[in-house]
């Protein structure tokens, strides 16, 4: 059983969306900064956050 949060194919969409995809296209996350990292975090929360909200909009 996984227990991952995202899947390797989301975490390289939303790096590709931020603007540095390149970086981990051959799948080697060590050139990722912290900054990045930060980003890639905040951005899958705000992504989260509109979906559980969009998802009540539905259903309200």
């Amino acid at each position: 059983m996984g227990d991952k949060v995202m899947s390797e194919e989301s975490k390289v969409k939303l790096a590709n969306d931020l603007g540095f995809g390149d970086k981990v296209e051959d799948g080697d996350w060590g050139d990722v900064t912290t900054r990045e990292v930060g980003m890639m975090v905040r951005e899958a929360i705000k992504r989260g956050e509109q979906a559980i909200s969009e998802d009540n909009e539905v259903k309200g």
